[in-house]
Parts: C-alpha cells; sequence; structure tokens
C-alpha cells in the first residue's frame, strides 16, 4: 500500500508540501484551513512558531519536493519507519518574474446559501448559457452580428447566483454531460472563473467581465479547419495554425458593440504566459492584465481534467499538480495557490476515499474546513454497491467525534477522513451524475430515492 502521510519536522519544511495534520489540534493554531499548501517562508516560520513537526500528504506535495518525499517514502529506511522523513534542503521554486501581487480581499461577500436552495436557479442558468451558446457558435462565419445578449444576460445573473452558492453552479462544471460539444468546456472554465474571482473578492462588474469573456473566448476555433482543432498532437504547422483562434475570437468580439472591450481583451490575452512562452504578443508578467492571468489558469485547469476525446474527467489532484509545476513559469504563483485554495482539493462532484476504505463523492463543500465535506457514501469498503447510499457530514462527524474522545470513549483512529480523491473511471458504476440530481434537486426524503445512483 502506498504511503499517504509523511511526518516532517518543522525545520525540514519546504514550500509545495501539503500540510494534512499537524501535532496538536488545529483550534490551538492560527491557520483557519485545516490542510494547505505551504507557499511561502512566513507560514513555514508560523508552523515552527506552534509545531514540532507535521504530517505531510506525500501524493498531493507538488513541484521537485513532491518527487523528492515520494522518491524517499518508497526506500527501504521509509518502510521500516514512513512516518518519519527528513527532506533535505534545496530550492524548489522557478527563478522569479517581477509581478505585483494581486489585490485579495478576503470575506469580500457573505457566507454562500445552502447548496440545495440555489441549484434550481444555477442548473436554469446554466441551461440558458448553453443554448444561447449553441446559437452564437451557430452564426460565428456569417455577417451578422452574434446574438450575445441572451447569453450576456444569463451571464450577469449566473454571476450573481455564484455570489450566493459557489457550490451550486461547480457541481454544473464537474460533469461531463453525454452530449459534450465545443463550447461545454467555456461554459466550466467560466463557472471556475467566476468561482476563483469570487473567491479572491472581485468587483461584480469584474466578474461578469471575466465570467463572459471565458465562455467567449473560443468563439474563433470555429474558423479552424477540423483537422487542426480535433488533432490531439498538432504538427508545427498544426500549432502556429491553431494559435490562430485566438485572433479570429479577438475580430469576431470587437465588431459587436454592445459587448464591453475589457471582455475582448480578456480574450486577446487569455493564451498569453507568465514567462513570456505564451501567444499571440509574448506577454510577460504583469504585462498580462490580471483578469487574462485568471481565464489562462482556469483554461488550463479545465483542459486537464476534461481531456480531449477522453470518457471521464480526470482526478482534480492530478489537475492540481499539473498547474502546481507550472506556477512562476507560465502562471503567476499567487494566482496559482489562491485556485487551490478556491476549489479546494476535493472540488464539488469528486470522488473519494474515506480513511474507512469506503468510497464517496463531494456534495458540498464546508469553506472553513476544506478537508470536511459534505459527502455521499456510495460504496463499502470492499468496493461494492451499499444497500442504501448514506449522508456523511465529515465536519459535524468530527466535532461529534471529537467530543466522545475528550470523554474517552473513543480513540483517534475513529475519525473518518477523507484518504485520497479518485479517477472518476475507477468505479464507472458511480453515477457522479444520478448523485447530483439526487441531492440537488430531489424533494424525497434522503437516502431513500438513491437507488438510482450505482449500478442503474
Amino acid at each position: 500500500m502506498a504511503i499517504e502521510q509523511a511526518k516532517v519536522y518543522v525545520e525540514d519544511l519546504q514550500r509545495g508540501m501539503f500540510v494534512s495534520r499537524l501535532d496538536r489540534p488545529w483550534t490551538r493554531t492560527p491557520f483557519a484551513l485545516q490542510g494547505f499548501y505551504i507557499r511561502d517562508l512566513e507560514e513555514i516560520r508560523q508552523l515552527q512558531k506552534y509545531c514540532r513537526y507535521v504530517y505531510v500528504d506525500v501524493i498531493k506535495t507538488v513541484g521537485d519536493v513532491g518527487v523528492k518525499l515520494r522518491r524517499m517514502t518508497r526506500s527501504a529506511a521509509a518502510v521500516e519507519n514512513p512516518r518519519t522523513v527528513r527532506v533535505s534542503r534545496g530550492p524548489a521554486t522557478p527563478a522569479l518574474i517581477p509581478c505585483r501581487p494581486v489585490q485579495v480581499r478576503r470575506d469580500a461577500y457573505p457566507e454562500p446559501v445552502p447548496v440545495r436552495r440555489e441549484s434550481p436557479k444555477a442548473e436554469k442558468l446554466y441551461r440558458e448559457i448553453a443554448e444561447g451558446m449553441a446559437g452564437v457558435m451557430s452564426h460565428v462565419g456569417e455577417q451578422a452580428e452574434l446574438p450575445l445578449r441572451k447569453v450576456q444576460g444569463a451571464m450577469e445573473q449566473l454571476v450573481d447566483s455564484m455570489l450566493r452558492s459557489p457550490d451550486a453552479s461547480a457541481w454544473l462544471a464537474r460533469i461531463q454531460e453525454k452530449d459534450e460539444h465545443t463550447y461545454r468546456h467555456s461554459i466550466r472554465a467560466s463557472i471556475w472563473a467566476v468561482l476563483f474571482g469570487r473567491h479572491i473578492g472581485l468587483r461584480r462588474l469584474d466578474l461578469i467581465r471575466l465570467g463572459l469573456a471565458t465562455l467567449l473566448k473560443d468563439v474563433g476555433k470555429l474558423q479552424l479547419e477540423d483537422e487542426v482543432l480535433q488533432a490531439v498532437n498538432r504538427s508545427p504547422r498544426q500549432e502556429l495554425e491553431y494559435r490562430k483562434f485566438v485572433g479570429y475570437s479577438v475580430e469576431l468580439l470587437a465588431r459587436e458593440p454592445q459587448l464591453d472591450p475589457e471582455v475582448v481583451r480578456i480574450v486577446q490575452c487569455h493564451r498569453e504566459r507568465h514567462d513570456g512562452s505564451g501567444y499571440p504578443a509574448g506577454l510577460r508578467g504583469e504585462k498580462i492584465p490580471v483578469l487574462a492571468r485568471i481565464c489562462g489558469i482556469v483554461t488550463f485547469y479545465d483542459e486537464a481534467t476534461n481531456p480531449r476525446g477522453a470518457s471521464f474527467p480526470v482526478a482534480p489532484s492530478r489537475a492540481v499538480a499539473d498547474l502546481y509545476d507550472l506556477r512562476g513559469i507560465c502562471y503567476q504563483e499567487q494566482l496559482v495557490v489562491e485556485f487551490i485554495q478556491a476549489i479546494g482539493l476535493y472540488p464539488t462532484g469528486t470522488q473519494v476515499e474515506l480513511s474507512t476504505g469506503e468510497v464517496a463523492v463531494v456534495l458540498e463543500q464546508t469553506y472553513q474546513r476544506r478537508l470536511k465535506p459534505k459527502v455521499m457514501v456510495v460504496l463499502d469498503r470492499d468496493k461494492k454497491r451499499l444497500p442504501e447510499p448514506r449522508l456523511l457530514d465529515l465536519a459535524a462527524d468530527d466535532d461529534r467525534k471529537e467530543r466522545l474522545i475528550e470523554r474517552g470513549k473513543l480513540g483517534r483512529g475513529d475519525k473518518i477522513a477523507i484518504v485520497k480523491d479518485l479517477e472518476p473511471s475507477r468505479f464507472p458504476e458511480v453515477d457522479v451524475a444520478a448523485v447530483r440530481d439526487a441531492y440537488l434537486f430531489s424533494r424525497k426524503r434522503l437516502p431513500s430515492f438513491l437507488s438510482r445512483v450505482i449500478g442503474r
């Protein structure tokens, strides 16, 4: 069995490590999130101030230090004592590119409302945007104006919906529908973009601009040849031809008088990269508009989690690890870390394995305790279908058991935690879309109506 955690002394901590446990209760420290990536030296100093050692998730730790940690835990010494690992020090980050930090406004918006309350509105807006985008795409290539009014109005309402409840729309972004089309990626990416923007406290107007730009960024792809657009491994000639889609998109959108010019600017720059390796202008660092940087990150994340032609999405941890490896190179490091915090390690809709061995689907985030979401347990420890899937609020369960532990009635090993996320293809019999519909839209009692969730 692969080692999931390593005990690391605080003097050996490095950026990129994912701290999953402390040597003391989280409530006795200033750390708001129970589980986080180490981003800078100040966080290491804080951990050194409060802890003697911590437990680091070996799988989720990323970058050079992640490779090193996984190699060490596979060594003979680590097998003999896997929970105490010394990690040698050394640089793990690329050379810095000058770029001023993006201003982040914490608590700019109120606490989210329950996801089930907002979900019907979010689903309706998702359908309206999908229908609107189908209309826009069908008009590409014609000389008439693009029918953007419906899309723009729905996006404004979607932003307001996501300000109330980010998870309601995040559910929709996690589902890969059977009638997938080119524009579905843009819809998902726009949801991630607004969710990210809400997390860092962007103004409502900027959230609308960001969501709309992310939604419309690929309209120029319909002017590409299918051979170029559908190619998995493009030749150099095909790649040069493919990159023209940005210019095509800008040309199409710039002639729309009702469209905010800032939206066009985001589209124009969303393929630029932090180190200047992007296109079409090779912009670098802070020369790239902030909203375009965000658009680039969410575009990468959605393409990584939903590869073209794949039957199933990819586990979020893989996409997050790939994204984190590109921090300071393709994407501004601060924004990469903030995005990971925004979506959480286990985004809504993710399949996870629990410490009990059971398999569950993440239903809803607990925003102050990202490692303890609400889940629906669907497979038992032997990975067999449960007679009745059950709801489990990990945060509430954790609090209840903590009280019993303090009274000596339980041991700490009785607490339930998420061990890892799972590739959706691992258990194809788990119908995540059915879990979504059952939890969000059914008015029947839980969990009696959930027989259709597995083994249809």
